[in-house]
This record gives C-alpha cells, sequence and structure tokens, in this order.
C-alpha cells in the first residue's frame, strides 16, 4: 500500500526510523513505473519544439522523486547495514542501473536535449543552463546513445552486472572487517596503547559480552595497535589480518576473496570503454574531467613522484636508522607506524595523542563553525528533535542573515555495520522547483571516529580534525551553491579530478595558528593549547611527508596504470607490482592484499580517479595561497572564494573557476612547499 510507504511519501527530512527493508523495492518499483509514464508525457506534451520548463525541469522533478526514495535507502545500507537491508537494496540495483541505461539511451529524450541545445531560446539560457545542455549531450553519448541495438543491449548489460559487482565488493570488505577480532585478557599485551584506545577496546569486548578487550579491524581500533603496541608480534598479526582483508590471504583466506570481483570489473569497464570508442576505461574516465589525456595524468603523477622520492628515500633511512637504534635492525611494514610516532615523539615531543586531549568534539565543531563565520558570513546551529538512524547523529541548520540556507547531518563515530571511512553525500540537491519553489540542500556527513569512552567527550586526533574538516569542506561545496538548477547545483556537474579542490582547502585552517587557536582547549581544563604544543606540532606538520605522499602516488598510478593497460596480460598483482618498483621505497610483505580493499576504485566513483586527490591537491594548495598573502581570515578573500568556486558548483569548467579566484592558471609550487618537498622546506 503507497500510503502506508515512507519512500513513497514527500518529506522535508526523510524519516529515516520508518524506513524498513520490505518499503524499499515496492517503492522503487512504483517510481521507475511513474517515471517512465512521466518521461513519455513529457516527450508528448513537447514535441519537436521543447522548452527549459517543460524539458529540463520536468525531468529534474521526476529525478527529485527517485532521489529522493533512494538516497536514504542508500544512505542507510552505508551506516546501518543489516542483512535485510542489504538484500532489499540490492534487489533494486539491477533496476535502477535498468532505467538509467534506458534513459541515456533514448533516442526521443536525446532528440528533445538536442532540439532544445540547438534552439533560439538558448540565447537567453544563463551559464548553467547552457552547460546541463552540454554535459546531457555528452552523457548520453557516454550511454551509448549513438551504438546500435545489439551493442546498446550489451552496454546495458554490462552497466547492470558492474553495479551488482561493486555493491558485492562492498559487502565483502565490510564482512571481512568484520570477521576479525582478537581477543585479548591479559593487559601487558597491550603494553604501549594509550588508556583511550584500551578504553574504546573493553567497551568493544563488553558489547559482545566478554571480559578483557577486543581488538577489530575497524580503523580506530587498528590504528592504536599499529601506533603504539609494543608487541611487535601483536602488531604483525594485526596487520597481516588487515592488509589480506577479503582476498586469499591472511586468517580468513578465501572467505570473501574480492579477487574474482577486481578482475571481473576490470573486463567489463574495458569492454565498456570499448564499445564506446575509447581504447581504455583511463581514457573514457578522463571524457568528464578537468584532466585531457591518460599521457597528461601520468606525466603529472610521474613527475611529483620523481620530485618526492629522494624525500621518501630520506624519510625512510632516518626511520630505520631509529628503528635499529631500538632495536630492531630489519623495519617491516608493520613497524612503521610505530617507529614513525615514536620518532615524531622524540624529534618534535609531539604525539598524537597528548594532542587528543586539545580536541574534544564540541570545542571542534564550534572552531570549526567559527572559521566558515568568518569566511563566508554564515552561522551554524544545530536543531534538536529531528527523526534519525542512530542516537549519535547530530544536525545542524546554515543560516544567513537570518535565511535559511541548508542542512547538513553529521554521523561521526565508527560502530558495528557501518562502512569505514569518511564521506560527504547530497542527500538533497538545491534548484528551483517547476512550481517555482526554492528547494534547499541537505548533506549527509560521515566519518568514523572513536567514539566518546569512560566518560570523557570523544576526543580527535589532529588527523582525524583534518578529516573532519576535509569532509566539511565538501558539505559546503554542496549547501553554499547559489547556482538553481538541479544538473549544476553544489557537487553536481563538477568534474571529478577538481571536486576534491573544497575539502583540501578547508584542512588548511587545521595548521594555522588562528585556526587552532579557535578548535583547540583541554577537554577538562579549557586551557589554550600551548604555544609549545603548537609550535612542535607545526614543526612536525611535513614529518615523513615524502612517504606520505609517495603512497598516495603509488595508489594514484597504480589506479590509473590499471585501467590504462587492462588487457595487457598483467595480474592485478603485477601491476601493482610494477608501480612499486618505479615509486615505492619499501614494500609489503608477499601476501599483503591491498587492492582487494581499494573500495575507492572498485566500489566508489575513484575509478581510474584516484589521481583527483593529488590534482586537486594542487588546486587548493594554491587557492589558499592567495589567503596566505592576503591574510587567512581575510573576509574579501573568503567570499571570492565563496563565489568563484563554492557558489558555482559544476556551472563552468573547473580551470575556469579556478582562474577567477586565482586570477591565473594554477601552480605545483604551493603543495610542493606546503608538504615540505622543497630543499629549502626541508627539515
Amino acid at each position: 500500500m503507497s500510503e502506508n510507504n515512507p519512500l513513497l511519501q514527500p518529506y522535508d527530512l526523510p524519516p529515516f526510523s520508518a524506513i524498513r527493508p520490505e518499503h524499499v523495492q515496492p517503492a522503487i518499483e512504483q517510481i521507475l513505473a511513474d517515471n517512465r509514464a512521466g518521461i513519455k508525457a513529457i516527450l508528448k506534451d513537447q514535441g519537436q519544439n521543447p522548452t527549459w520548463a517543460g524539458l529540463v525541469l520536468a525531468m529534474d522533478e521526476l529525478n527529485d522523486r527517485l532521489g529522493a526514495a533512494w538516497s536514504p535507502v542508500s544512505h542507510l545500507n552505508a551506516v546501518c547495514n543489516s542483512a535485510e537491508l542489504r538484500e532489499a537494496y540490492e534487489a533494486c540495483l539491477p533496476a535502477l542501473s535498468a532505467y538509467s541505461t534506458e534513459m541515456g539511451q533514448n533516442r526521443e529524450l536525446f532528440q528533445a536535449f538536442e532540439a532544445l541545445a540547438h534552439s533560439p531560446q538558448v540565447g537567453d539560457f544563463d551559464q548553467a543552463q547552457k552547460t546541463i545542455l552540454e554535459h546531457s549531450l555528452r552523457d548520453f553519448r557516454l550511454s551509448g546513445i549513438d551504438l546500435p541495438e545489439a551493442e546498446q543491449k550489451r552496454y546495458a548489460e554490462v552497466q547492470s552486472k558492474l553495479s551488482e559487482l561493486g555493491s558485492k565488493f562492498s559487502n565483502q570488505l565490510l564482512d571481512a572487517t568484520q570477521a576479525w577480532t582478537k581477543h585479548i585478557t591479559d593487559e601487558t599485551a597491550l603494553a604501549g596503547l594509550t588508556d583511550s584506545a584500551k578504553a574504546q577496546m573493553a567497551a568493544a569486548a563488553q558489547a559482545k559480552g566478554l571480559d578483557g578487550w577486543l581488538i577489530s579491524l575497524e580503523f580506530p581500533s587498528y590504528f592504536p595497535v599499529m601506533t603504539y603496541a609494543e608487541d611487535r608480534a601483536l602488531r604483525e598479526e594485526v596487520y597481516a589480518a588487515y592488509c589480506t582483508r577479503a582476498s586469499d590471504q591472511g586468517p580468513n583466506a578465501g572467505k570473501f576473496d574480492n579477487g574474482p570481483v577486481m578482475e571481473e570489473i576490470l573486463d567489463l569497464r574495458q569492454e565498456l570503454a570499448k564499445l564506446l570508442g575509447f581504447a581504455s576505461f583511463a581514457e573514457l574516465s578522463l571524457a568528464t574531467k578537468m584532466a585531457e589525456t591518460p599521457d597528461q595524468v601520468l606525466t603529472f603523477l610521474r613527475d611529483l613522484a620523481k620530485r618526492s622520492k629522494p624525500f621518501a628515500a630520506r624519510d625512510l633511512e632516518q626511520l630505520q636508522a631509529y628503528a635499529s637504534e631500538q632495536g630492531t635492525p630489519e623495519l617491516k611494514s608493520w613497524d612503521t607506524g610505530f617507529f614513525g610516532e615514536k620518532l615524531r615523539e622524540q624529534r618534535y615531543s609531539v604525539s598524537q595523542e597528548a594532542l587528543r586531549a586539545y580536541f574534544p568534539i564540541d570545542k571542534v565543531l564550534g572552531g570549526l563553525f567559527a572559521i566558515v563565520q568568518r569566511l563566508y558570513g554564515i552561522e551554524i546551529a544545530e536543531i534538536k528533535g529531528f527523526d534519525t538512524w542512530h542516537p549519535d547523529v547530530r544536525l545542524f541548520e546554515i543560516k544567513e542573515n537570518g535565511q535559511h540556507v541548508g542542512r547538513f547531518f553529521f554521523d561521526l563515530y565508527a560502530r558495528a555495520n557501518k562502512r569505514g571511512g569518511a564521506w560527504m553525500d547530497g542527500a538533497r540537491d538545491r534548484r528551483r522547483t517547476a512550481a517555482g519553489k526554492l528547494q534547499s540542500p541537505v548533506a549527509n556527513l560521515v566519518c568514523n571516529f572513536t567514539p566518546a569512552v569512560a566518560g570523557k567527550p570523544a576526543l580527535l586526533t589532529h588527523d582525524e580534525v583534518t578529516t573532519l574538516f576535509h569532509e566539511f569542506g565538501h558539505g559546503l561545496h554542496h549547501m553554499l551553491t547559489e547556482i538553481e538548477h538541479a544538473g549544476v547545483s553544489g557537487i553536481n556537474g563538477v568534474a571529478w579530478d577538481a571536486v576534491e579542490l573544497p575539502s583540501q582547502f578547508m584542512e588548511n585552517w587545521c595548521w594555522e595558528p588562528e585556526g587552532l587557536a579557535l578548535i583547540s582547549s583541554h577537554y577538562e581544563t579549557g586551557e589554550a593549547l600551548p604555544k609549545d604544543l603548537l609550535d612542535k606540532m607545526l614543526a612536525a606538520k611535513n614529518f615523513q611527508s615524502g612517504l606520505m605522499m609517495i603512497r598516495q602516488l603509488e595508489f594514484s598510478l597504480f589506479d590509473f596504470e590499471l585501467h590504462a593497460t587492462h588487457g595487457d596480460g598483467r595480474s592485478v598483482a603485477q601491476v601493482l607490482d610494477g608501480i612499486r618498483d618505479e615509486v615505492s621505497v619499501m614494500r609489503p610483505p608477499a601476501y599483503n592484499r591491498f587492492p582487494n580493499s581499494f573500495a575507492h576504485i572498485f566500489a566508489g566513483g575513484y575509478a581510474a580517479g584516484y589521481y583527483s586527490y593529488k590534482w586537486a591537491e594542487v588546486l587548493s594548495a594554491d587557492a589558499f595561497s592567495r589567503f596566505e598573502e592576503e591574510g587567512v581570515f581575510n573576509p574579501h578573500t573568503g567570499k571570492a572564494f565563496r563565489q568563484a568556486i563554492l557558489a558555482r558548483g559544476g556551472s563552468k569548467a573547473p580551470m575556469e573557476l579556478f582562474k577567477d579566484f586565482r586570477g591565473r592558471e594554477p601552480s605545483i609550487d604551493a603543495l610542493l612547499r606546503h608538504s615540505g618537498l622543497t630543499e629549502d622546506s626541508a627539515a
């Protein structure tokens, strides 16, 4: 009964607590049937002379209704995964994929968009409208609109299978992460671990009805072991379990193996590219990005690797020498985090753990909001008494001059049945509806921080603070858009290799003394971060940044090479080995199966696009250098960034928007300087 199905009712914020697995498939099937009928009616009504309102706005209405039903389901599947919800979610994937392909291959719809794009009306359209038409025609071509019928059919099959395999990869990774735990009853085995880490492990044990401590492969548990556990054998055991998740190796070898899934995904992506006339999936991926050719991307990454590798080699040499002094002559992968933290403490007298006490969650959030208020003139306030998916979730509203701008959910802590990592997704887009009403944006911001334990508030490491700022940057891009057309509002229509600009840009304030003063104070005493600790933290900013840079470049090159050369006879492992031969300074053990958990490229949107992080970091570092020149809280510079980048969404090519803000094309110099990868900035 549709009147009892919350996914078929209009809502302001999603009715999360009312959504049941049995609602999902009937709602999606109903909406897809309604949309198909709606599209027929639009095409009949618009005939040979379509209008913007009659075609584009009418299609937006259909898309918005589908999004309003699917967005909360997809979100719940990521943050409250259960067997029943997973089954309901997966049952809809083939139907959604088929619908999407059908729309992309609907010749009449394509012709209507083409007629509108070539009509005299375009002279009256704004930049955003013109971009939407341009993107729409491009996307029809990338959906196989020009293919013969048999090839269109094959395209649909491939897309459907890829959507299913991406979900399978994600599920197997989640299941593999949850399948391994280590129960500790003797506290001496946890020597070196911080009180907060042990409290979290004790709470995890208690939740399972166990005494002692429970180590899991969720990041807030894995990370402290790798960073602080003095027991080298324990570190090795946890490392081996973590880096063999969902593979043919390790304690659960073969149980949730993503190996065959990856091979099938790569085969199908390559087939898709060939169908559309591209030499490789890497080339197809760039059809919607800022970078123009595979060569351009590979040259960019290899150039950065060449500049960074000597710094990485020097970092490793120093780490090996230190480990050797401490009685570990042969440094292994499970030692680098441990000795890295010890060396950082010795060299700078600063530890992530000592800093944690100065970053209680409410202080960090209050400071983050104060920073964006100063930069962009917005106010943020918490909203109580809303429907949610978990008691820890919080809701906030953004206002400007007392006027509502948008809202966002924060789901900040790790827990069982929640996907790992951190992300932002748009729950609702800003757009002007067909009825002329302005719909405001809503965002979901998700992290996996260590929750509050033992009566203390949640205390963040500085790395976690940076993650929070990063995701909030994405959120601001989504929520501060001034575009009223759904197709290029917020992050919609933004080239994937430019979408990380606003997020990486926000991270800079976590390193500025003026920013740090707003986001830090001791959780018990309220005292400010002492100047000597602040100085040490800033001095340690680029500690081992060469190794960090090379690690990211290894991931980026592996991803791009994998998609640029698939079919040349090399396995996934061989491609990774080749990249490691080229750029890495330290090799992990042979059993390491990193690709099997590389969800960004096998289950996220980063296939042949992981390079985007480094590409956009060049943009964000250079954009921030204008603030360094004019003042990190200069409201005029803040307004200029907001107007040029955040407000414009995908309405204009990212290079044009960047030049609007910076007055020139981006330069790599600021990134190298910020990362300490220039001779004069190296410590």
